[in-house]
């Protein structure tokens, strides 16, 4: 899977994504990364800017549309064997944007080309969003000072989906959010620590009842540490008396239908 991120900061990114597990999967091959800077695409060659007041006024600059729109003709035009029907997915990092999450990560792990546009300022130019981007992504109701820490965020979170970046891919499949639910708690050696031990049934190689217990913890921590995650997994879990009669409700109205 390869990444593309529009910034005017690709020191920043690349350092931050170079390293630790992604940066193992890039050397790898699996996934790969293309800071480009959008300074390099200004008409502005003196000074190469990529920012001006904004019509109407108002506090702060805007980043332009033109070193924008051409930085990603660039990135496109770059892509081997794209169709020039075929559209790049471009994610527009804003506030403004569905709140990012593993389902959203899931999705976007899908895509073998997958492209960031990082904001500065005040924001960017309305008519440029229009023309290239496909997703307006946040990782939260707050503001940063630029986009290249949440496409960071999103990148990591994406590259831990791509086959093979992990040694362990049971590890994506049972950590928080992959069912709907928070991961249980985890122990490691020592079996006692200050006065704490390792819960016994971890301990009893029953494998279905540490199963089992793990995801009873999970319901738990979940409905404890984020009720609105777990009311969601109720609606989409219901009990099995309540499956019962969902069933014997279903089995009466095509009764009575018939």
């Amino acid at each position: 899977m390869n990444f593309h991120i529009m910034t005017l900061f690709p020191e920043m990114v690349e350092q931050g994504l170079k390293t630790s597990i992604t940066g193992r999967a890039e050397e790898k091959g699996l996934i790969s990364f293309n800071a480009v800077n959008i300074r390099d695409y200004s008409n502005d060659n003196k000074h190469h800017k990529v920012d001006d007041y904004t019509y109407g006024g108002g506090a702060g600059m805007l980043m332009q549309a033109q070193p924008i729109y051409d930085c990603f003709l660039a990135i496109r035009d770059s892509v081997k064997g794209l169709s020039k029907d075929k559209k790049l997915r471009v994610v527009y990092v804003t506030p403004q944007g569905s709140v990012f999450d593993q389902k959203m990560a899931a999705d976007l792990a899908k895509e073998e080309e997958l492209v960031f546009l990082c904001g500065h300022y005040e924001g960017v130019d309305e008519r440029v969003l229009e023309e290239i981007v496909t997703d307006y992504v946040s990782i939260g109701d707050y503001v940063l000072t630029g986009g290249e820490l949440p496409a960071m965020v999103m990148i990591d979170a994406i590259s831990r989906l791509v086959p093979g970046v992990l040694n362990n891919d049971e590890s994506a499949m049972t950590e928080s959010f992959a069912g709907g639910l928070l991961e249980y708690p985890q122990y490691s050696r020592p079996e006692e620590w200050m006065g704490k031990k390792v819960p016994a049934i971890l301990l009893s190689g029953d494998h279905k009842k540490v199963d089992e217990w793990r995801l009873e913890q999970s319901i738990l921590r979940t409905r404890e540490r984020r009720p609105d995650l777990y009311e969601k997994w109720v609606l989409e879990n219901p009990p099995k008396e309540e499956k019962k009669k969902r069933r014997k409700r279903r089995s009466n109205q095509e009764e009575d239908n018939q």
